[in-house]
């Protein structure tokens, strides 16, 4: 039976349009991919990992600001760290900042990450993990979420002892990908894991890891009873897959449209960052859009080198001159509703 992507559901209070989640990435889920995201089906978008620590201290150079925009509701807010007390006070931020949601980090398996007691380290602390989603819980009046790998080494199957007691101290759904952080983005998920998971808590599961698909979403979905799939490296460049997981539409975007998209990106960055950052920021987005066959390598690589994001834009519509119309399109359709900006850095990897 094929299961319907565009079928709303709920985390708690909080309705998500579709079943189809845009995955928390450091370094990548700037504002303008989020609304992408949300414009190519994405029913729920979530933020990159904010560092508590930066936020009870101060003392971390300011790396950006974080902005809501109206569009990208329903959001989450990803939050990091080891001591409740601090991750309590960050969520209280990241709510006062318009997050629909508060993410609990309990997967990251970076060592910047995992040497300060954060990240999928935490799964091995299942009292600590517990204390923090509690703190959490109590801080804010948004549900709470969990993102958790199977656990720290090969073979692990500590999600399924620890995500019932996270769900008890107060998370309204778990986000699992089901590789172990000894792994990293390695061999493959293994989703019968999620299902057992399912099968363990009464809250919505939202399957992690692998879904590159609308064939594998919906094989996912059908065998494991997750509410939801998340999508993350393969959007990456590529929001067109968001499509085709959603819809069903597996149509190639023409070089015109790979252009327009990466143009309004390449903008709405740069009004987030600003031109010094972005232009650095951006430069991997480049190989991202062009890759899978659709401009010549020796292209991707000028585009690199250029000094400043308007010639790298000037590039672009000299090889594609009919993008222009669709890129006046797409900041035409672009809502102008309010932003509101919390200031605190907002990575602990300086992605922006």
């Amino acid at each position: 039976m094929e299961i319907d992507l565009r079928e709303s559901w709920f985390v708690d209070s909080v309705e998500v349009p579709t079943r189809l989640v845009l995955a928390p990435m450091a370094g990548v889920s700037v504002q303008a991919f989020r609304r992408q995201g949300r414009r190519f089906g994405a029913g729920l978008v979530c933020s990159e990992m904010v560092s508590c620590a930066g936020i009870e201290h101060r003392n971390e150079k300011t790396l950006g600001y974080l902005r809501v925009a109206e569009d990208e509701h329903p959001l989450a807010i990803q939050i990091f760290g080891s001591r409740p007390a601090a991750m309590a006070e960050a969520a209280r931020m990241v709510e006062a900042a318009g997050a629909d949601l508060v993410d609990i980090n309990f997967g990251c398996p970076v060592r910047k990450v995992t040497k300060t007691g954060a990240g999928a380290t935490l799964l091995d602390d299942p009292d600590l993990a517990c204390e923090i989603v509690s703190a959490v819980a109590n801080a804010v009046d948004v549900p709470v979420s969990v993102k958790m790998r199977r656990g720290l080494r090969d073979g692990s199957q500590t999600c399924l002892a620890v995500g019932p007691r996270l769900v008890q101290a107060g998370a309204s759904v778990l986000t699992l990908h089901p590789r172990s952080a000894q792994q990293m983005y390695t061999g493959f998920a293994d989703h019968t894991l999620t299902a057992e998971l399912v099968s363990l808590v009464d809250v919505p599961v939202i399957a992690s890891g692998d879904i590159t698909s609308r064939a594998r979403a919906q094989t996912v979905l059908a065998t494991t009873g997750a509410a939801a799939v998340m999508v993350g490296r393969g959007a990456q460049g590529n929001p067109w897959v968001l499509r085709e997981i959603v819809d069903g539409d597996g149509t190639e975007p023409s070089r015109e449209e790979v252009v327009a998209e990466l143009v309004l990106f390449i903008r709405e960055t740069v009004r987030e960052l600003g031109e010094r950052r972005a232009s650095g920021f951006l430069k991997k987005f480049y190989a991202w859009y062009l890759g899978r066959g659709r401009f010549p390598k020796p292209f991707k690589q000028e585009l690199v080198v250029l000094g400043s994001t308007e010639e790298v834009e000037t590039r672009l519509i000299a090889a594609a001159p009919r993008a222009l119309p669709l890129i006046e399109r797409l900041e035409a359709e672009l809502p102008s509703g309010d932003e509101v900006t919390l200031e605190l850095p907002i990575s602990a990897f300086g992605g922006g």
